[in-house]
């Protein structure tokens, strides 16, 4: 079966030249590009003109990135796309949660568990705790992966040149734990959350939520949502029996720490619009056009 993994050498090479990041700024300008005129329709010449490659190089990069086509990764981030990962969004939601799902069709073939730190951990700042940290490269930036003992407890991404900025954002939700970084020892947790051969029921990956209990409440919904689908901020609050919460649920999404692998990425406006990521809407539609890719081989 074709797969879509990132090789671990190249995972284990952090840094501004390695070809993961490089082919990632490459989909950036051609997502952007893309984004913007999506409407007309533009040929493969003109998005790989934006994206400073040949046309057979955006072919190839976007077939090994995402699986898709460049003309099929351009449908895949149209609004109508985004409106139609919602047709569905409440029964989808309503079967997750009662049933936990199963299937290929899900970033929870991670397997991920997930636990949650007690709400005095949170109030006190992360004080007494010890953070890991390393940057990786990923398919889409440079990734800030954070891990206390127990496991994943942080995944952020940057930008070239802007990793600093990205990890201070991150200390910032936890201001009196203490950071140590250990890029050696956050490289098999970067190789686990992007490399699909590693996703295995046998292996689960470890999340530990640090927020407030209302924040984790979302955090644990969003982890329901099947990959290749999305959901309105309005059915998440509508899951957690607080149906008038919309606002504060799109807030709790936002300070999501895990991206990524608890997907909010997923969480879209009730129009189907994408609205505001935390870590760049290019970054967002990027994550789902990769998923698109996925669902698809499988």
């Amino acid at each position: 079966m074709m797969t879509l993994a990132i090789h671990d050498q190249r995972l284990a090479k952090p840094g501004p030249q390695n070809a993961a990041l490089r082919d990632y700024d490459s989909v950036r300008r051609a997502i952007a590009f893309i984004s913007e005129h999506w409407r007309a329709q533009p040929t493969i010449e003109a998005m790989a003109d934006s994206a400073g490659v040949t046309p057979d190089e955006l072919h190839h990069l976007f077939r090994r990135w995402a699986g898709l086509t460049p003309k099929a990764f351009m449908q895949a981030l149209t609004l109508d796309h985004a409106k139609g990962l919602l047709r569905d969004s409440a029964s989808i939601l309503d079967a997750a949660l009662d049933s936990g799902l199963s299937g290929p069709g899900r970033l929870h073939d991670l397997f991920v568990t997930h636990e949650a730190m007690s709400p005095g951990e949170w109030k006190n700042g992360g004080a007494g705790m010890t953070l890991r940290y390393g940057f990786h490269p990923s398919p889409f930036g440079t990734a800030i992966v954070i891990a206390t003992g127990r496991g994943l407890a942080g995944l952020a991404f940057a930008d070239p040149g802007d990793e600093q900025t990205a990890f201070a954002d991150m200390k910032r939700r936890w201001p009196n734990a203490t950071y140590v970084e250990d890029t050696d020892g956050t490289t098999a947790l970067a190789q686990r959350i992007f490399d699909t051969r590693l996703w295995r029921s046998d292996q689960p990956l470890r999340v530990v939520l640090i927020g407030t209990d209302f924040e984790v409440r979302v955090w644990e919904t969003l982890l329901k949502i099947p990959m290749g689908c999305a959901v309105s901020y309005s059915d998440i609050a509508n899951k957690i029996m607080n149906p008038k919460a919309s606002r504060a649920v799109g807030a709790a999404v936002g300070r999501n720490p895990v991206s990524f692998v608890v997907p909010c990425h997923r969480a879209l406006g009730k129009s189907g619009a994408l609205t505001g990521y935390h870590w760049g809407v290019t970054r967002k539609q990027a994550m789902l056009g990769w998923e698109a890719g996925q669902v698809g081989l499988h």
